[in-house]
């Protein structure tokens, strides 16, 4: 038998700080730019009752791992549960089994901070949010660990919302945090802009977009499903967290190359080779840059890995027995 930690979301929660996160993930990006294997989502869909049902993995050879997730959302219930394995690279056996719903929001607004980091200005302080849910909360204390925010505007469309959310994250952050009431308002001036929503249509007009801007689209990943129109994707140098997805489910990409607006070809590189150096990110003061994040086993297991060691050192968690298939794997009961 192999013990396997078995980690709850209560487990997890605040073990690791927001840099953290963005370090490991940024850590597991360079491994993929040097040829660390993942795959893009697969995606399930149910009618009746309607639901997603999805996966996704990484192999991180350097830190030793490989996993991902599972989960579902919708169906019978309306809600969400996240499973998260983790795996030795080495060994193949399983050594963590995680609760992963608390993670979520820290790995994916870290992989939006790599992004930020990677192809935003150095001296980058104005952020427009579309969104004032978990994932718009866990984009933005991301970001303010790879840049000094000094302003933020958040739009999402119910008024009682991002108001909420803005008073929170002005009491979090060091930043000055304010709702405002239009799409164009949270993009007039802003030096990063961030959409963290579940809109099927975009959230702003790509004209709006002022020289320099850099966009992290994060809140879709459906081919038929987009948070940007085609000026912004045409405008912009066009980075994608695994190009799986251009063909799959990066549904900004997808539309604007079914209208016209962009070639095939028009994906600059994915993140990994930026942060590896493969690849060029920002290359003037001017360029407009967007970083497409549907999710990945990169983050996940980066980030899953990194609350496994701090969990295992602070003794969370309990342990679970798994048979390798030498002793199960019999066809006998």
């Amino acid at each position: 038998m192999t013990e396997t930690l078995f980690l709850s979301s209560d487990d997890i929660a605040g073990l690791a700080t927001p840099a953290e996160y963005v370090d490991a993930v940024r850590d597991g990006y360079r491994q993929r730019g040097e040829g660390a294997p993942a795959e893009p989502r697969t995606a399930l869909y149910g009618d009746d009752p309607p639901g997603l049902f999805t996966s996704y993995t990484a192999i991180l050879p350097e830190t030793g791992v490989m996993g991902g997730y599972m989960y579902s959302a919708g169906f019978g219930a309306g809600d969400a549960w996240f499973v998260t394995p983790l795996f030795d690279a080495d060994s193949g056996a399983p050594i963590a089994l995680i609760d992963g719903a608390s993670l979520n929001p820290f790995k994916t607004g870290a992989a939006g901070a790599v992004g930020v980091d990677a192809l935003a200005r150095p001296d980058a302080t104005a952020v427009g949010l579309f969104g004032s849910g978990a994932q718009a909360r866990g984009q933005l204390r991301a970001i303010d660990a790879v840049r000094d925010i000094e302003t933020v505007w958040v739009y999402s469309p119910t008024k009682e919302n991002r108001e909420s959310f803005a008073g929170e994250m002005d009491r979090r952050l060091d930043a000055s945090v304010a709702a405002v009431s239009s799409s164009a308002a949270a993009v007039e001036g802003a030096d990063i802009v961030v959409t963290a929503t579940n809109s099927p249509e975009p959230v702003f007009d790509g004209d709006l977009l002022e020289p320099g801007t850099h966009v992290t689209a994060m809140g879709q990943y459906h081919p038929e499903k987009r948070e940007l129109d085609d000026r912004a994707v045409e405008r912009a140098t066009y980075v994608v967290d695994l190009r799986g997805r251009l063909t799959q489910d990066a549904g900004s990409y997808l539309h604007a190359v079914e209208s016209g607006a962009i070639d095939e070809d028009h994906c600059h590189a994915e993140l990994g080779d930026v942060v590896a150096g493969k690849a060029e990110g920002r290359t003037d003061e001017d360029e407009i840059t967007v970083f497409d994040s549907g999710g990945t086993g990169i983050e996940t297991a980066a980030a899953a890995s990194l609350v496994y060691e701090k969990a295992s050192d602070a003794g969370l968690g309990k342990t679970i027995d798994f048979a390798p298939a030498s002793d199960a794997l019999t066809g006998r009961e």
